[in-house]
């Protein structure tokens, strides 16, 4: 494997390593239902923010036309987790647990970045078998803003492995709001799967891979 024990990779999770977007939608809808939100906005790839806890507020204050009490975040959590033991399990995109197995055994960096809440994301992973520790997830939990917690991903990493900065950081996802996340904070970019690839193939200083096996073959 090549040499990369000063570069960051920060992965997204849904779409990118976990096939559960469709359910994880549904799931997200029912707990906003649950909660009393009854006009739910369902244009989610519109939103200003891919991220739950923006889902929350947004929905809830067109609903209500007001801030939402601070304990309903943790009460929408837990009801996504309750409506996704409702549907089949997350799957693994393929050849995602041998790519982040590789990069752990070769003490290579890396950590999560997710629009989704811990509780839902660790779940996705471990119905996967992904490997993980929840100290190098960052989720929309803290920030509502891709950019928010993508940085975070970064500051949980220097303290996990133990470093100052990395001489690379890589973001890797299958959205195009990840790629422009990565723009924003000027982090290289590595575009994952069918679904935007001719967006990825098409700009200037970005890496694309039709899937995750092939990226990892890149590596190595």
């Amino acid at each position: 494997m090549k040499d990369l024990h000063s570069t960051l990779f920060i992965f997204d999770i849904d779409g990118t390593l976990t096939d559960s977007v469709p359910m994880y939608l549904m799931a997200v809808t029912q707990a906003m239902l649950k909660l009393g939100i009854q006009d739910i906005d369902t244009d989610y790839n519109n939103y200003k923010h891919h991220t739950d806890s923006y889902a929350l507020r947004y929905n809830y204050e067109r609903n209500f036309l007001e801030q939402h009490p601070a304990d309903l975040l943790e009460q929408f959590e837990q009801e996504i987790v309750s409506q996704m033991e409702l549907f089949n399990s997350s799957k693994e995109i393929l050849g995602a647990k041998v790519l982040i197995e590789l990069l752990r055994k070769s003490n290579v960096p890396f950590s999560f970045a997710t629009g989704a809440l811990p509780k839902p994301a660790m779940m996705k992973l471990e119905d996967c078998g992904i490997w993980y520790d929840e100290a190098l997830l960052a989720t929309s939990k803290t920030h509502e803003s891709r950019e928010g917690f993508v940085m975070d991903a970064i500051d949980r990493a220097k303290r996990y492995y133990k470093k100052d900065h990395f001489e690379r950081i890589v973001s890797i996802g299958d959205g195009l709001w990840d790629m422009i996340t990565a723009q924003n904070l000027k982090l290289d970019f590595v575009g994952i799967g069918e679904k935007h690839a001719s967006h990825f193939k098409n700009i200037e200083n970005i890496k694309y891979y039709p899937d995750i096996t092939t990226f990892t073959k890149s590596l190595t």
